[in-house]
């Protein structure tokens, strides 16, 4: 059992250790037995062992004294060593052990988290720096809804190693290289010969830049051609060139930190152009493993089981998304010495990542064994939907801006204050805050308590109501308790060590 000095935070672990002795001694020739501990979703208890299936299975037929699962749950529970954590336990079903916790054992954890600080809680894990990739917006594009999940979940998946005190690098891997770039940068040249003209004021909404250039480039084919004779002098290093494409970067990088600052997220973008110069080292790595092999005039890697091959050259010479991936992942992993690089991205690209990883575990980068560092996840999440079930845009079929969302978010949450008379009450200033503090949290809130995985449907209805499973419910709940110790008149901190 854990005694006091351990961190004890993590209750799902602490469970395993226990139940880990029961299996021991009611199978104790299965050596290859893991404790399977879940959360209950029922209503017998709070946490559940599920092993009883899976061993019945592996003993049947070896002269086994068990009929079947639900006896294996039994002798499970039975086969328990004491422990304060557990009130009861009961089977149910093939042999499901649910497990009730001890009110006592959660109110003297509470106790000493109170006491000795919330960081006390922090689960102890084996890695100690982590890269967490998530948001990732195309340069010159602006941020849209579908930026939304890849952010919030990204800056929580932070927070959580951070209060676990893993060293986190937070990567921005925004799109910042590429094709698209030779047509921006000649639109740029075109509408601004002076190149000290153009400015944020002067280019106005990059995203209406950006469809201009494109239709220049989809109709005019002389642009066309300047366009890509851009794109090699820009990668050749000319300085104009390369001028041209920071300014671009940087209205864009001030038009995203908006969005950041207002969700209170912390991001260091290292973009796509950062790990180019490291391609061609990588490349000649896993070619001198013997891992790449010509298709069809490109450079591949094959993956076991997939019938596409991973191309990391294409056939004109040119890089591309798994090229810029491995050069990132062997950086994060010799040069940052992360133990641990997460993606965020949609579930969409799932097969991508894996097939990158797959590359990665043959060259010896990253363990063969998930459970062992150093080791890579792709963290997928679903669709941002609209009422008519499909993907969330305006009335005139564009993705919405993310800017616009939380725009909405908060005039709807300022109505409402207004509505309750807290104009009268309140300067201005705290209207305003306490507006941007309910709708960006609402926002934030809504996306996390849906299933990651799946699709939502969005609705500001839902998101704003202050009844039910909501921020703006928990928001009440908290200020309640702020204003129940407020008048309480107790000294709070005496409190916390005597009751």
């Amino acid at each position: 059992m854990a005694t006091e000095e351990e961190n004890t935070g993590n209750v799902k672990r602490e469970l395993e250790k226990v139940f880990d002795l029961a299996l021991k001694a009611t199978v104790p020739n299965e050596t290859d037995v893991r404790p399977l501990i879940a959360a209950c979703t029922a209503k017998f208890g709070d946490y559940q062992c599920n092993n009883a299936m899976g061993l019945w299975s592996k003993i049947k037929g070896k002269g086994t004294e068990f009929k079947g699962p639900q006896p294996v749950g039994q002798a499970i529970m039975k086969n328990l060593p004491p422990s304060e954590m557990i009130e009861s336990c009961s089977v149910a079903g093939p042999g499901f052990v649910n497990v009730v916790l001890s009110k006592n054992w959660m109110a003297k954890n509470i106790q000493k988290m109170l006491v000795d600080g919330i960081e006390t809680w922090a689960p102890k894990l084996r890695v100690k720096k982590a890269v967490v990739d998530f948001s990732s917006p195309n340069i010159a594009k602006e941020m849209h809804v579908g930026h939304l999940r890849s952010t919030i979940i990204g800056d929580s998946l932070a927070r959580m190693l951070e209060f676990s005190n893993v060293e986190v690098l937070r990567r921005n891997h925004v799109g910042d290289w590429g094709t698209q770039f030779g047509m921006l940068i000649e639109y740029l040249f075109e509408k601004f010969p002076n190149s000290e003209d153009a400015n944020e004021t002067a280019i106005g909404e990059l995203q209406e830049f950006y469809r201009r250039s494109k239709n220049r480039f989809d109709s005019d084919p002389a642009f066309k051609e300047r366009a890509q004779q851009a794109v090699v002098r820009l990668q050749s290093g000319e300085p104009k060139y390369h001028e041209a494409w920071a300014q671009i970067c940087e209205i864009s990088r001030k038009e995203f930190d908006k969005v950041y600052k207002r969700l209170r997220v912390d991001l260091e973008e290292k973009g796509e152009s950062f790990y180019n110069p490291y391609i061609p080292g990588v490349i000649d790595e896993l070619s001198k493993q013997g891992l790449v092999e010509e298709s069809q005039g490109a450079r591949v890697i094959f993956i076991e089981g997939v019938n596409i091959p991973l191309i990391i050259v294409k056939s004109d010479g040119g890089f591309n998304y798994a090229s810029t991936d491995l050069a990132a992942l062997w950086y994060r992993l010799n040069e940052e010495k992360a133990e641990w690089i997460i993606y965020v991205t949609d579930v969409g690209q799932q097969l991508h990542f894996d097939m990158v990883f797959s590359a990665a575990k043959r060259a010896g980068w990253l363990s063969a064994d998930d459970s062992t560092y150093p080791k890579a996840s792709h963290v997928g999440f679903g669709l941002v939907l609209g009422e008519d079930g499909k993907r969330l845009r305006t009335r005139f079929s564009e993705v919405v801006r993310l800017v616009d969302l939380l725009d909405e978010a908060k005039n709807r949450s300022k109505a409402v204050l207004i509505e309750r008379g807290k104009d009268k009450e309140w300067t201005e200033e705290e209207l305003e805050q306490t507006a941007e503090a309910v709708g960006y949290g609402a926002a934030k809130y809504f996306d996390l308590k849906n299933n990651r995985l799946t699709n939502y449907t969005f609705s500001f209805d839902q998101m704003l109501n202050d009844k039910g499973n909501t921020a703006v419910y928990l928001l009440y709940a908290h200020a309640r308790i702020c204003s129940i110790i407020r008048k309480s008149g107790k000294d709070i901190e005496e409190l916390k060590k005597h009751d």
